[in-house]
């Protein structure tokens, strides 16, 4: 089996170039980034209980699956974090090694789905984020990636719910009136319910920590942690 949809990787590959221009096509993430490494550290941080403030993710082996160009690989590996990289795309992964030694981070990047990496030890942490309404399938792949974690580990899921206001913000608004994304990023078919992603991971023996909404406010043109599910979500999961 295979958890790659080969029609993703293609549409994300063609846009490979612009991965790191902030005014591009992947403007969306540049301005999602900052509370995607707020969240992430803070969590990270409450359930290891590291003590180093200049680099507080010391020690800390992260698996980034979907990393595409490497935007949220190189500022945890800033934090002081042992990154590995994982994508599909060669050419994702090509950009992706290219800016890091340009920047002089040293991230071990590997073009690979999860259930083909192979590597013996198991990781601290796992970010799918913004990755699981990609994938070929949703059950393969997050079974594929629990069994990369450790007992005591955090996995983190950022998506998009299935609901009328996702498809009416995320799709209707995003890609087609705000021109945010192009047109085609993303199938509402493929979104994931909350309830989904929790029943799937506890088959997989990962127990729920928590989920919270991410909102978009467009006067602040910033983003922030909520309550409302309804169409980004951020969930923590903890490895049994």
């Amino acid at each position: 089996m295979s958890s790659v949809n080969k029609k993703e990787i293609e549409k994300f590959s063609n846009m490979a170039d612009e991965w790191w221009d902030p005014h591009g096509k992947f403007k969306p993430l540049h301005k999602f980034n900052p509370i995607r490494i707020k969240y992430i550290k803070e969590n990270i941080i409450e359930q290891f209980k590291t003590r180093n403030k200049a680099n507080p993710l010391s020690g800390i082996n992260i698996l980034d699956i979907g990393c595409g160009g490497g935007l949220l690989s190189e500022p945890m590996c800033r934090l002081g974090a042992n990154i590995t990289g994982i994508d599909a795309s060669v050419k994702n992964i090509k950009i992706a090694k290219l800016h890091a030694k340009k920047n002089g981070l040293k991230i071990d990047y590997i073009c690979s789905s999860p259930e083909k990496l192979k590597i013996t030890k198991k990781f601290d942490v796992i970010l799918n984020m913004e990755i699981v309404e990609h994938v070929e399938d949703i059950s393969f792949f997050l079974k594929s990636c629990s069994k990369l974690l450790k007992k005591n580990g955090l996995m983190f899921v950022a998506t998009i719910n299935k609901t009328l206001k996702s498809y009416v913000f995320a799709i209707v608004g995003a890609e087609y009136v705000l021109r945010w994304l192009p047109i085609g990023t993303h199938e509402w078919e493929k979104f994931v319910k909350p309830e989904e992603l929790k029943k799937i991971l506890t088959k997989n023996n990962l127990s729920l920590k928590k989920f919270d909404g991410m909102n978009f406010n467009i006067i602040k043109d910033e983003w922030s942690i909520t309550n409302d599910l309804s169409v980004n979500y951020i969930a923590k999961f903890l490895k049994n």
